[in-house]
């Protein structure tokens, strides 16, 4: 620990990601990446977008990515918000909704980023413990806040809470802000963006780095009714102004344009899962049903840690979570097919199921 550092440097714990070894080639099914390359149309967007002008500022507006994005979800430029990374428009969403002396309430299993965030601005925070089931216990968002945020699908544990909850959550929570984060929303949950209208405290935020296979892009954005994007506007303009790069805007208008590919990419993932889920279930495991790009999984006989630390051994990354109540689960990316019939094979080694 440095003397040169601040109390907030001292204090803050940071949040880890998954990790990325490089010792030897590996499976990797521990990020949430997309097993597949962005559509052709991207790439060739990006290839455009690496000319001579990138010796010049990006557009700060990023206006024709968020014409393209409101188009996108039929609503107006003005009530979207781009970011370099969904955590980035996280961030600044918590700096720009949230006040130091009122507690926001999260899901205590959730996105590890989010105590990271309320650590770092001093926000007061209250973790609303999930039910058994891993279900969000939507009472507890009904108490008095400084606001909500709420993963949707959850992660790690990829379960969905239905719309018209999500609407209970919203009536009682009017004049607070509701942070909805849909980052894994396309692979089967379900979305709403369609209740920005009616409601003017909900900020939905979405990211293209998974369902869109941008992750090395880093782009994210925010929807909400006009004033919650002025806020964030304020803060942005305040830390930085030129949030996403020149090539990053063209790759995303272009991913967002060809909706065939997404489609087909995101069915490939679901139909995966699917086949996953139903393999690891003949085998013995515990699958918490999931509406995500991964899966959490458990097993009676056998220790998640001891799984996991042999699955690396094998080549194969998983995520593994030392806390309580999910302290014996694996959370799994879904891969391609190819990856996923590895990782199942490995997993028949370890628990001596033969091939």
């Amino acid at each position: 620990m440095s003397k040169y550092w601040s109390k907030i440097t001292r204090n803050v714990e940071p949040y880890v990601c998954g990790e990325q070894p490089k010792d030897k080639k590996y499976v990797k099914l521990n990020t949430n990446e997309s097993p597949y390359a962005p559509s052709p149309k991207v790439l060739n967007a990006i290839r455009n977008a690496a000319d001579g002008d990138i010796r010049l500022y990006p557009d700060p507006s990023c206006d024709k990515l968020r014409e393209t994005i409101s188009s996108y979800y039929g609503l107006n430029k003005s009530q979207v918000f781009v970011g370099n990374g969904s955590d980035e428009v996280l961030a600044m969403s918590f700096l720009t909704f949230f006040d130091k002396d009122e507690a926001i309430v999260f899901p205590d299993i959730s996105y590890s980023f989010y105590p990271v965030y309320a650590n770092l601005y001093g926000i007061k925070c209250r973790l609303a413990a999930l039910n058994e089931d891993f279900s969000i216990p939507v009472e507890e968002f009904l108490k008095p806040n400084g606001g909500i945020v709420i993963p949707n699908p959850n992660a790690p544990t990829g379960k969905c809470l239905e719309t018209e909850r999500i609407k209970e959550i919203l009536k009682n929570n009017g004049d607070k802000v509701v942070i909805i984060d849909e980052a894994y929303v396309d692979f089967g949950g379900n979305s709403v963006i369609g209740l920005i209208k009616d409601y003017p405290n909900l900020l939905v935020v979405r990211t293209l780095s998974k369902s869109r296979s941008l992750a090395g892009l880093r782009v994210g954005f925010a929807l909400g009714q006009e004033e919650l994007i002025d806020g964030l506007n304020r803060i942005k303009d305040s830390f930085n102004s030129y949030t996403v790069n020149r090539v990053s805007n063209a790759a995303a208008i272009a991913a967002l344009e060809d909706e065939d590919y997404f489609k087909k990419c995101v069915e490939k993932i679901i139909n995966t899962r699917e086949s996953t889920v139903k393999k690891l279930r003949k085998l013995g495991f515990k699958v918490v049903p999931s509406k995500s790009n991964f899966i959490f999984i458990t097993h009676p006989l056998y220790a998640a840690r001891e799984l996991f630390m042999k699955l690396r051994e094998k080549g194969v990354l998983v995520r593994y979570f030392d806390k309580d109540r999910i302290d014996n689960y694996m959370r799994v990316s879904i891969g391609s097919d190819e990856d996923m019939d590895i990782f199942i094979e490995k997993i028949r080694e370890i628990i001596g199921k033969g091939v």
